[in-house]
């Protein structure tokens, strides 16, 4: 490839074989952190747009059936039926904007239960199990989180896919809170360890 010489304001072209081309344009980086977002029908959506840019302005618009995005990134509104939903949205800082698409992928109420609550363990001796849920749209993953770490025992951990796990150090009888989301659907349960 050789490079033409542009006349005053024109962008370079390339000269291949005689023909002239121009380059690609530069793709933009994706300006938000996370730009895929999991909902259940009918259960109000508490989530935000984090930009990675500070000072990030965001236009506001509604995003899918019910859910509407506002200047402060925040998702909110009630999901009104199951489906995936893309919308672009505008980031600008200043007078320079970008599009980013913003999906929201809705799933139908499925009811579901928490089971396996209740986990025994020995002082020093590893502690292995999993907090399961029953029921719930297929193929949807649940989040675990503890609400409250002080109640959670030295030497014992609960990840954010439900395994309790570690060493405990002391004996006793522990409730620990736990909030769990399935697609949005969430609700708070307690967690024994009974370690002896």
């Amino acid at each position: 490839m050789i490079p033409a010489l542009p006349s005053v304001g024109d962008q370079a072209g390339y000269l291949v074989r005689d023909n002239t081309i121009t380059p690609p344009a530069p793709t933009r980086p994706a300006q938000l952190v996370e730009s895929t977002f999991y909902a259940t029908e009918g259960i109000e959506m508490d989530e935000r747009l984090m930009p990675f840019e500070p000072d990030t302005d965001i236009r506001p618009v509604e995003l899918a059936p019910g859910v509407s995005l506002g200047v402060t990134g925040r998702l909110s509104g009630k999901p009104q039926r199951p489906g995936t939903f893309a919308h672009a949205v505008q980031l600008c800082r200043g007078t320079d904007c970008v599009e980013q698409l913003v999906t929201i992928v809705v799933y139908r109420n499925v009811p579901w239960e928490p089971v396996n609550l209740a986990f025994p363990g020995k002082v020093g001796t590893p502690l292995s199990g999993d907090i399961a849920v029953d029921g719930g749209p297929t193929g949807v993953l649940p989040t675990f989180s503890v609400t409250d770490y002080d109640k959670l025992p030295k030497g014992v951990s609960i990840g954010p896919d439900g395994h309790v796990g570690g060493v405990p150090v002391a004996a006793g009888l522990f409730e620990i809170p736990v909030r769990i989301c399935v697609a949005g659907n969430c609700a708070g349960v307690v967690v024994k360890l009974i370690v002896v």
